[in-house]
């Protein structure tokens, strides 16, 4: 039985096929687990992106909230498409990517894009937050309750 040489490391067959074996096992458990796209379109009239799951569910995120997509022009955003196994989503000419996973956990551009959303509240909402503080505060609550003292044990 021949040994494989890799730089500095050397292998047997049999090693290979181990190590060949055990990262196909662990691809095939990530791939179970990954979140995955049966479909994605641009809802112009929302200026938003609709991912369709292959679970059944929808997940749509604002296009002012992700870098690369905010003042897009709409028919670049429409050109979306998914990425291999669902995985991902394409704007070949944005030059822009971004994993579902990613999307649905929130995350919509680089640490610097996050950190700007987070300093500045996102765009896309920000319009309300005015006349929802607005609201709160037309809002007349019930009086609190008085505390009564604690009665002393006889």
């Amino acid at each position: 039985m021949g040994k494989v040489k890799f730089g500095k490391w050397e292998y047997t067959e049999e090693e290979l096929e181990q190590q060949y074996n055990e990262a196909t096992k662990r691809g095939e458990e990530a791939l179970a687990r990954e979140i995955q796209a049966q479909s994605v379109h641009y809802d112009r009239s929302s200026n938003r992106i609709v991912v369709e799951l292959k679970n059944g569910a929808t997940f749509i995120v604002p296009c002012e909230l992700v870098q690369g997509l905010r003042g897009a022009a709409p028919e670049d955003i429409a050109e979306v498409e998914l990425g291999p196994r669902g995985a991902a989503l394409h704007w070949e000419t944005l030059d822009v990517d971004f994993s579902v996973t990613g999307l649905m956990r929130g995350i919509f551009g680089n640490q610097a894009w996050m950190a700007a959303l987070t300093r500045h509240g996102d765009k896309a909402t920000s319009a309300g937050k005015p006349a929802a503080r607005a609201n709160r505060m037309k809002v007349e609550r019930p009086p609190q309750e008085q505390k009564r003292p604690a009665r002393r044990a006889k």
